[in-house]
């Protein structure tokens, strides 16, 4: 198979002309009259592979303008992308270094790599062949779009999250949204490696995973929420009961006794929706451990709170917020708009005895994801939810490849949760804080 990774080798669309491309929409006509698709589905994929690629190797010869070898074989295996997979996707999706497939309109793609957008040359020949590999994609896991259900969420076979939004709400022609889902899991000491944060942080957030803390972690799209949540769910002794929960499948949890759950949308009379708050509601009564909710988003906070409040230790989630503030502000927002008639006195004490650690990212705009902050939530003071911040990621400047430059601090503060850990058994030295312990006075 022929593909382009990292950028570094020539896009197969990059290598074609226009008559190229000419060329393989009649080819591609032409074997769709000549094969009973029918019974490719059928077939093992290699056999159904070979088949294609034998006839169109077949009827390239007949070709009057002569075809070398290189074109030769991107066309066959575009064309066989096309019968068998998601049409130009598939070039995209073989491109490890891709984290994000944006498609805008039929001819104007952008990938993120590393943190950065760039447009590439792959492109649809027009809405419709796009609104066909949609419609592809989303009746394979038993969806539909169309006018009247004209946004959809969707998976790929691998995992990757898909939404798609067509006419007439999308003006300019369907528009498609892939976040891909990394099959390699990325470990603490590989965060450390990229400068995501500190050895020292990474210590911290060890232990109060393994100490059965209550952790939220917060930031931006593509900050690496989820990653992070990966990361820390493996701390996870493997005699524990996990529950995760999600609206679409992303965590890679590898301990034996892990149940997975996964939201369900409404059927097209608008009927069977099964929500995060149902989720979270029925699995306390599955004798969990752990709750891990790959995202909270509306009504089910106020469950997963007092599920972490009525013995449920150690739970983890993740938050759209732009500061460790903003996470907790957003936590309020979500519990009120849930129709709860609670005082908003009430809401923060809630909070602040259910969640121990805010855990703090950001994609900045060198492309690195960086923990920019970590804090404990303390207590409360009136009616204001107190934290303490632990360490923090100092910016400093910018270098001129437009990276920035910066390092990470611990603030000097012990938090509270330290003499907790202690107790349990986890001791973490106080030089992590940046605490001389041996200094007179301490």
């Amino acid at each position: 198979m022929m593909t382009f990774i990292d950028g570094n080798s020539e896009c197969p669309f990059d290598l074609l002309t226009s008559l190229d491309m000419q060329i393989k929409q009649e080819v591609f006509g032409k074997i769709l009259s000549l094969l009973d698709l029918s019974v490719l589905e059928t077939m093992e994929s290699e056999v159904a592979k070979a088949q294609i690629a034998d006839l169109c190797g077949k009827l390239l010869n007949e070709q009057s303008r002569p075809i070398n070898s290189k074109v030769r074989k991107i066309l066959i295996k575009l064309i066989i992308d096309e019968i068998l997979g998601l049409g130009p996707l598939e070039t995209l999706l073989e491109d490890p270094s891709i984290a994000d497939i944006l498609i805008n309109r039929y001819d104007s793609i952008y990938v993120e790599r590393r943190g950065k957008l760039e447009r590439v040359s792959v492109q649809f020949y027009d809405n419709k062949h796009l609104l066909n590999i949609i419609d592809r994609i989303v009746s394979s896991v038993g969806r539909r779009v169309d006018e009247s259900s004209p946004m959809v969420d969707a998976r790929l076979k691998d995992g990757s999250r898909v939404n798609a939004i067509i006419p007439p709400l999308a003006l300019d022609g369907p528009i498609l949204s892939i976040r891909r889902f990394t099959v390699d899991k990325l470990t603490a000491e590989q965060l450390i490696d990229y400068g995501a944060m500190s050895r020292d942080m990474g210590e911290l957030i060890k232990a109060a995973v393994t100490g059965k803390l209550n952790v939220l972690i917060s930031g931006g799209t593509g900050s690496g929420k989820t990653t992070l949540l990966n990361i820390l769910s493996g701390y996870i002794p493997e005699n524990e009961r996990i529950i995760t929960i999600e609206d679409s499948a992303e965590l890679q949890l590898q301990q034996p006794h892990t149940v997975r759950l996964e939201t369900r949308p409404a059927n097209i009379e608008g009927k069977g929706e099964i929500s995060q708050r149902d989720l979270v509601k029925n699995c306390l009564r599955m004798r969990p451990d752990r709750i891990v909710i790959g995202e909270v988003r509306g009504a089910e906070a106020i469950d997963m709170l007092a599920a972490m409040n009525t013995g449920h230790e150690g739970s983890m989630t993740t938050l759209h917020a732009n500061s460790a503030r903003d996470a907790l502000s957003r936590l309020e927002n979500m519990i009120c708009m849930g129709g709860f008639d609670m005082p908003i006195h009430n809401i923060r004490a809630q909070i602040c005895s259910a969640i121990n650690l805010v855990i703090q990212l950001q994609r900045q705009e060198d492309g690195g994801r960086r923990i920019t902050s970590i804090q404990e939530i303390n207590g409360m003071e009136g009616d204001i939810i107190s934290m303490s911040e632990i360490f923090r990621f100092s910016r400093e400047d910018k270098n001129e490849q437009g990276q920035i430059i910066g390092h990470f601090e611990a603030t000097g503060v012990i938090p509270v949760f330290h003499r907790q850990l202690i107790r349990k058994g986890i001791h973490l030295p106080y030089s992590i804080f940046g605490v001389d312990s041996s200094a007179p006075g301490f």
